[in-house]
């Protein structure tokens, strides 16, 4: 994966399987501590204390469609490559926490990519999963909450056309305005 808005979307993608309502997508960029933190936590079915233990094997997995499950040892690989580290918290009847540290400044450290688009195609491709993206810069904030949003359309789908090109501006102009106003300090 070469940015980690694919890995965001794949860990959510695997929430979304484990039969998970909500998702927290956290991103914080701590300059004062050379540190970025990714933190995916969702409300599903959790894994077992067996398959926690090996998650970071690429070869378990769940799935039935195929023999290896890459994301989240790609993922370890990535925090590893950029002075970090990745936790994964999980608990059978209270879902599952992921959590990647990464060196901000780290010259490995892969770029965010696309974070809009994954946000669009999770919130399109699962309308019923409510999803909570909060993007911190040192000490300014980025939020979207779909549970709010849902309960503004006054029952329009959040996946019509017309939302989704709201959204997507809102998110893009809503990290645009965080990085801006991190850079005028």
């Amino acid at each position: 994966m070469q940015d980690l808005s694919l890995h965001i979307l794949d860990i959510a993608e695997n929430s979304i399987e484990a039969q998970a309502k909500m998702i927290e997508i956290r991103l914080e960029e701590n300059r004062s501590q050379d540190r970025f933190v990714l933190q995916i936590s969702d409300d599903g079915k959790g894994m077992s204390p067996d398959l926690l233990k090996h998650a970071l094997d690429p070869f378990v997995t769940t799935k039935t469609t195929r023999r290896v499950g890459l994301g989240l040892p790609l993922l370890a690989q990535a925090a590893r490559a950029a002075n970090g580290r990745l936790t994964i918290e999980s608990d059978e009847s209270k879902g599952t926490r992921v959590l990647a540290i990464f060196e901000l400044s780290h010259i490995d450290r892969k770029p965010l990519g696309d974070i809009a688009q994954t946000l669009i195609t999770l919130i399109m491709g699962h309308p019923e999963v409510d999803i909570i993206y909060t993007h911190t810069i040192d000490d300014k904030e980025y939020r979207l909450d779909t549970t709010e949003i849902k309960g503004q359309l006054d029952g329009i789908p959040i996946y019509s056309p017309e939302v989704i090109t709201i959204l997507k501006t809102n998110i893009n102009q809503g990290l645009e305005q965080l990085r801006r106003k991190n850079e005028s300090r």
